[in-house]
């Protein structure tokens, strides 16, 4: 029960940003208050300011980003004017933080129990005997199975789930009085994220502690959130009670946000011509192995895809979903051959794209191509978004300058300048390089498109508009599309049917209305189950 004793006190705060950016100030007089034992969401899109008012709290501004006004009141201290030395002591004992990508915040080359145990030795606690057993019992706290064998594991070796509790664990080694939790579940499949949510409410609650958590979802925010504060271009445009913030929002702002999240609900599905599908997938299957080498080391066998089969219509979107692990990017990823299956056939028009090499591969890639989760890992960041798009078809023969006029149309079809045809990715929000992306996609003429994970990465309402945009080009151009995804809101939205996967096995198919109201499988009940917000959704509709 939230209490109403505040813990933390923001007034004014003003965070300057370097000369030439796009705004003044990435913060521009935040006032808000964080209250005992109360969960405080922060919402809002990429460049919103949250998280700059978070890393401010902690002193981890980036260089070149400092706050010009107002402070940062906490246990009678302005934490704007702490030297490092007075913010490192507070770090971990009074304030922690869990980062968005573990893997990105954990130290690849130190085992698990070294890394909590430094939180420890940096304030000068414990032996290293006691430092260790109190790892494992933190590890055992947070829920980690065989918290002594994890221990002893490297970051690498645990699942994405595993290391985000790795990362909660060493945030409450100290028992802080506030944890700050920085979109902790944004790149978590639905059902790892339900237990990372419910495991911060209960050690919330256990604990005492009050806990800032910053997202863009506002499914997170009826899961867990006492009071909510919705930031846009650095300024709180409205903050309240979360019922009163999601049942009665004030400002257009957060009603578009609101508006942007994909409904559970199935739309209808339009009649498609089942008598010839364009792909066929037959007994598909896919194995990797590790270990086994010179030194001894076992042999580790994991079975991605298990002679799975499946049917892609005319102009029909198959989502693929399931978790982290469940296969479904090793799917995506034998279908346009960047991967060889071991064993299957996946016919495209009647021919085996499985069993093609050399220049008969080259020509039948045209016609299936594939959108990656990340654009700007998968966008060449030295070349122009011109030659990024052409490159493909100038490689297959056009003429250059009928690949750069084609590559100038593209981008105006994905809703782009063709003027943006000599930029760089770097000089494009995450939404718009993902336009990229899907126009690369498209220079080929495909008549399959693979999107893995094309919109897990992106803010809900750019989301909104990126799956409106693939909609339309669907229909436009007569499109067939195979949508990887572990958000089951997005599959309801946009897919006419759905495979579920789990642990390489394709355990459920059927159309996007009997999977979500009429599901067959243990295992599809409880992926929908998981869906943050999905109780209050019900709720509203009866």
């Amino acid at each position: 029960m939230s209490q109403t004793k505040p813990v933390l006190r923001i007034n004014g705060l003003q965070i300057a940003l370097p000369e030439g950016a796009d705004r003044p100030f990435a913060v521009d007089g935040v006032s808000l208050e964080l209250n005992a034992g109360e969960i405080l969401c922060i919402v809002g899109e990429s460049g919103s300011g949250k998280s700059m008012s978070a890393n401010a709290m902690m002193g981890l501004l980036p260089d070149l980003v400092h706050p010009t006004a107002g402070e940062i009141l906490f246990d009678h201290m302005d934490l704007l004017k702490l030297s490092e030395d007075e913010l490192r002591d507070l770090r971990g004992r009074k304030l922690a933080m869990i980062f968005q990508e573990p893997m990105s915040a954990l130290n690849p080359l130190m085992r698990v129990d070294d890394q909590i145990a430094e939180v420890f030795e940096a304030h000068n606690l414990l032996t290293p005997a006691q430092r260790r057993t109190r790892a494992i019992e933190l590890l055992t706290e947070v829920g980690i199975p065989d918290p002594e064998k994890a221990a002893r594991a490297y970051p690498f070796q645990l699942s994405g789930g595993q290391r985000q509790r790795v990362m909660i664990a060493m945030a409450l080694a100290l028992e802080p009085e506030i944890l700050i939790a920085d979109e902790p579940t944004t790149a978590l499949d639905v059902t790892t994220q339900a237990q990372i949510l419910d495991l911060i409410a209960n050690l919330q609650e256990r604990h005492g502690m009050a806990v800032m958590f910053i997202t863009h979802d506002f499914g997170v925010v009826a899961e867990i959130a006492d009071r909510v504060a919705v930031m846009q271009f650095g300024k709180i445009v409205e903050q309240g009670n979360a019922s009163d913030v999601l049942d009665n929002p004030q400002h257009e702002y957060t009603r578009k946000l609101i508006a942007a999240i994909p409904k559970l609900h199935t739309g209808e599905t339009e009649e498609l011509d089942k008598s010839k599908p364009i792909l066929e997938v037959v007994g598909l299957t896919k194995t990797y192995r590790s270990g086994g080498g010179l030194f001894g080391s076992p042999e580790r066998v994991v079975h991605a895809v298990n002679r799975i089969s499946f049917e892609l219509g005319v102009g029909e979107t198959l989502g693929v979903v399931g978790e982290s692990g469940s296969g479904k990017s090793s799917v995506g990823r034998c279908l346009v051959r960047l991967q060889d299956p071991d064993e299957g056939s996946v016919l495209l028009n009647g021919e085996d794209m499985a069993a093609l090499t050399g220049e008969r591969l080259r020509t039948a890639r045209k016609s299936i191509q594939m959108i990656f989760q990340d654009p700007f890992a998968s966008l060449n960041p030295r070349s122009r978004v011109g030659r990024i798009i052409a490159e493909g078809p100038i490689a297959h023969g056009v003429p250059a300058k009928q690949a750069y006029d084609r590559a100038a149309e593209l981008l105006e079809l994905v809703g782009l300048d063709p003027s943006a045809i000599d930029r760089y990715p770097h000089e494009f929000s995450g939404g718009q390089r993902q336009r990229i992306g899907i126009a690369r996609a498209l220079a080929l003429e495909p008549k399959i498109i693979i999107a893995d994970e094309a919109v897990s990465a992106l803010d809900v309402s750019i989301q909104a508009q990126v799956l409106d945009l693939l909609a339309e080009l669907k229909q436009r151009l007569n499109l067939s599309l195979v949508f990887i995804t572990h958000d089951l809101r997005v599959a309801a939205q946009i897919c006419d049917r759905i495979a579920v996967m789990q642990k390489g096995n394709l355990v459920e198919l059927g159309t996007a209305d009997e999977i979500f109201n009429h599901p067959r499988s243990d295992y599809t009940r409880s992926l929908i189950e998981a869906i943050p917000g999905r109780e209050k959704e019900l709720a509203a509709t009866g």
